[in-house]
């Protein structure tokens, strides 16, 4: 939902359960008087609106539509007038490139990113103009505050430049953060700029300083279980000097906390919920020496962690960060006593860009040989065992997990992966699907780089299965998935089960090795994240406690 500056309009975006396309409603708010409330008018309905609408005046909306899962076009509504006006503002024609539009907390400036999986591009321009002329990611008293990829290593720094010169030949600045502190986000909080960023030991900070004196710089500490932060849009926080956030974890519900840059004073809107939860960041050595982090949630003290079930979290793709939002049915598993291990391997963006850099096209084994190690250390460390481990991904993190059940299946017990990206090899060879030729900056291009497809050949999850004792697998697919398809998933399932027919059949099997599951399960609809169906995420619950033989 986008309320307009002054409430007088209201747009809402709206979607069923099974697809991906939005539909964005606009409402005329009513007016309230001594004597009666206006009621609200529906005034129009766009169609395939992609990344959320902003207002740019009470009467001026900007958005972006999705077409055959790429979204390409930005668009502005005027309301102004009697007749409805709808013009195209900004056209992407390369096809790797996806664009959003975002409005700066200031409310002064409308951006329009323009993102692909390596590089970024943002213009900005006043609400109320059609042509969109200098770059920025925050305003402030007329100069651009950007966050660029311009530090030591290619990692993130803040810089500014006048609004009137926004070219980088311009840029000045005003923030390098000290060797391994990762910037992961930045925020302009009235004359004070406002950075979340990870130590080098892993924790949430947030780092502050005033914009007219950068070198008066102060860190604030957070929770040490912190690792979700999500900052309140400025049309929901109640005061614009204040930075107010949301603090999650996997199995801590989201907590309101408020900073007050002016001062440094963080509080928290709640008391602090005092619970048996331990949380512990542990590092694994990666076999080319990388250390890789692992964040641990337990009951019971590490030492004691022996016997009990331990289930094992990974992505590593896209220098997308692993998803640690709130779950409760994962609140759920820790309260049964097992143990939650959330692996940030290469790939993703855990420890920022270069991170990502490392485990990219041709260096994509590197995400499987961490995930490797992380479960060795956890295993060496005391936590649980290949009996009482099972492992779960979404989409791409299925790669490295599946990659590892062709190498290394005896390191866990049972897998669960949902939407599962499985074919590597025959996706990035069809230009026609719908992501193929952004996905080649991720993956490589194996129709032109025969380097590329030698890469892929080693790890891909369906050209590397082999007859041997795998784990149980649950697979969850959706059946009109676009971004995944089915074929793919289809292809893997069928060719697994053959792989274990023929290793059961085989003389030397050992007989008292545990029967080996493999189990479908296709939804309908296109969405690839799947509905919020709470009784879908039980049932794969239910799959683990059976095949890891506990008691349910």
């Amino acid at each position: 939902i986008r309320l307009s500056p002054q409430e007088k309009h209201l747009a809402a975006t709206v979607k069923s359960d099974h697809g991906e396309e939005l539909r964005c409603v606009i409402v005329k708010l009513g007016k309230t008087s001594s004597s009666a409330l206006e009621p609200p008018t529906v005034m129009l309905s766009l169609d395939n609106v992609f990344s959320f609408a902003e207002w740019a005046t009470d009467d001026v909306l900007f958005y972006t539509t999705l077409e055959a899962l790429r979204c390409s076009r930005v668009f502005r509504l005027s309301l102004a007038t009697s007749e409805t006006e709808i013009n195209s503002v900004h056209e992407e024609r390369r096809p790797e490139v996806f664009v959003e539009v975002a409005l700066s907390r200031d409310r002064q400036m409308l951006s329009i990113n323009c993102n692909s999986r390596t590089t970024s591009e943002v213009t900005a321009f006043s609400g109320a103009s059609r042509k969109p002329p200098v770059a920025t990611v925050e305003h402030w008293r007329g100069r651009l505050i950007i966050l660029a990829s311009t530090g030591p290593g290619q990692e993130y720094q803040v810089v500014q430049a006048p609004l009137s010169e926004p070219s980088k030949d311009s840029w000045v600045p005003l923030f390098t953060p000290g060797p391994g502190t990762i910037i992961k986000d930045l925020d302009v909080v009235g004359n004070h700029c406002v950075l979340v960023a990870k130590t080098p030991a892993d924790q949430f900070i947030l780092i502050v300083f005033p914009l007219a004196r950068p070198g008066e710089v102060h860190t604030v500490q957070l929770p040490s279980w912190a690792c979700c932060i999500t900052a309140k849009r400025p049309d929901v926080a109640e005061q614009e000097s204040v930075f107010e956030f949301l603090i999650s974890s996997p199995v801590h519900a989201p907590a309101s906390y408020r900073l007050y840059p002016e001062v440094g004073l963080l509080a928290a809107d709640t008391q602090e919920r005092q619970d048996s939860i331990i949380s512990t960041r542990l590092r694994a050595c990666s076999k080319d020496g990388a250390s890789v982090p692992v964040t641990l949630f337990h009951t019971l003290p590490v030492e004691e962690l022996r016997a009990v079930p331990l289930l094992v979290h990974v992505y590593g793709a896209y220098g997308q960060d692993l998803s640690m939002e709130f779950r409760p049915e994962t609140r759920l598993l820790l309260e049964q006593g097992w143990a939650l291990a959330y692996c940030h391997i290469r790939g993703g963006g855990e420890r920022g860009l270069s991170w990502h850099r490392q485990a990219g096209v041709e260096r994509k084994i590197t995400g499987v040989e961490d995930l490797r190690e992380c479960l060795r250390h956890l295993f060496s460390t005391g936590v649980s065992c290949p009996s009482l481990t099972a492992l779960t991904a979404f989409s791409a993190g299925a790669v490295p997990v599946g990659a590892l059940c062709n190498t290394h299946p005896h390191m866990m017990r049972a897998v669960t992966l949902q939407a599962p990206f499985l074919d590597v090899l025959g996706t990035m060879e069809d230009p026609s699907l719908p992501l193929t030729v952004e996905d080649r900056e991720e993956w490589g291009d194996p129709v032109t780089h025969p380097q590329h497809r030698l890469s892929i050949s080693s790890y891909c999850p369906v050209h590397n299965i082999t007859p041997q004792l795998y784990p149980s697998i649950l697979l969850t697919a959706y059946r009109d998935d676009s971004r995944i398809p089915l074929a793919g998933v289809l292809r893997y399932t069928k060719w697994l089960k053959s792989a274990i027919e023929a290793y059961s059949t085989e003389a030397l099997k050992p007989e008292c090795e545990p029967a080996t599951n493999v189990v479908l399960n296709i939804q309908p609809g296109a969405n690839h994240l799947g509905p919020e169906d709470f009784q879908l995420r039980l049932d794969q619950l239910a799959f683990l406690y059976t095949e890891l033989g506990l008691d349910a």
